[in-house]
């Protein structure tokens, strides 16, 4: 069984992250949580590499399309206005597109955290990924206020500064997209691994 220090998960700063100067903020939050950066790379990557990292099962992307029909529900917003047709598919679809153009608009970093309860430690720390629903002390809570709503009456994906995987498994099929062969780092840290 894995030792729960030796959980790792991905993290991507996205174009907003990169753009607003918060690398560094954002790897800080991490560090002080007693997270251990393994692996790192600013890189900028093709849309074609983005639509490999999210999925494109019917599922997930049903899932986008009822996450933006529940948002447009509860604000009275209509959502054929926005996108044209409310059939949950091509919504999602939209949406879909929108955040590969995004996140292949400008550099990212990508970083390989490892820690106790990495995946959920790492998430905690980032907050919702709605960042108006982000407490403050998160990342999102702390740098960011933008909306679902905003965002799809402009044709964009939500500008929320950070992808982190949301299960183990999401963590491995990401670290080996994003970092293939390349190396992951083992050191131990002062006063945490020791």
């Amino acid at each position: 069984m894995l030792n729960p220090k030796e959980e790792k998960t991905f993290v991507l700063i996205k174009p907003d992250g990169v753009r607003k100067g918060l690398v560094g903020e954002i790897i800080k939050r991490f560090e002080q949580r007693d997270m251990k950066i393994v692996a790192l790379e600013m890189f900028h990557a093709s849309r074609k590499e983005m639509d490999r990292h999210y999925p494109k099962d019917e599922a997930w992307v049903r899932r986008l399309g009822e996450k933006t029909m529940a948002t447009y529900a509860k604000y009275g917003y209509d959502i054929k206005k926005d996108f044209g047709t409310s059939d949950l598919n091509r919504v999602g679809k939209t949406v879909r597109g929108w955040l590969l153009d995004f996140m292949s608009s400008a550099p990212m970093v990508k970083i390989v955290v490892q820690g106790v309860h990495a995946v959920d430690m790492v998430r905690k720390i980032t907050g919702p990924t709605m960042p108006y629903l982000a407490d403050m002390g998160t990342i999102r809570g702390d740098f960011s206020a933008d909306s679902p709503v905003n965002a799809n009456a402009e044709r964009r994906a939500v500008f929320n500064l950070v992808h982190a995987s949301e299960t183990a498994q999401e963590a491995r099929h990401e670290i080996g997209h994003w970092f293939g062969k390349k190396s992951v780092f083992k050191y131990k840290r002062f006063g945490v691994d020791e």
